[in-house]
């Protein structure tokens, strides 16, 4: 399934080979996103830092507002909370790259 968002968003979280660490974040085009989280576009960020790119959970919306209030609120609760929503969609924490057009 290829996701396309023209005015939409996406919520996601990405995390290590090891699962030791977790980034939630919000884009409006989680394909270009995805791509830059893997190149290391930004070699400085949190998601470089700690090898983050393995996407692990992601939610689409139709309206990016509707996507930063819901990284707000998952961003707000502890890692327990983040790990049940992950395991409620993903329970062997896959690889969701695919699902979004990324090989």
């Amino acid at each position: 399934m290829f996701i396309v968002m023209i005015r939409g968003g996406a919520v996601y979280i990405l995390t290590n080979q090891a699962h030791t660490t977790l980034y939630t974040g919000v884009t409006s085009n989680i394909v270009r996103r995805l791509y830059e989280h893997r190149n290391g576009v930004y070699k400085k960020s949190f998601t470089s830092k700690y090898a983050l790119n393995k996407l692990v959970y992601y939610e689409v919306f139709s309206r990016i507002e509707d996507a930063i209030a819901r990284e707000k609120q998952i961003k707000a609760g502890s890692r327990y909370k983040k790990e049940n929503l992950i395991i409620s969609i993903n329970p062997n924490w896959n690889d969701l790259s695919n699902d979004v057009g990324i090989e």
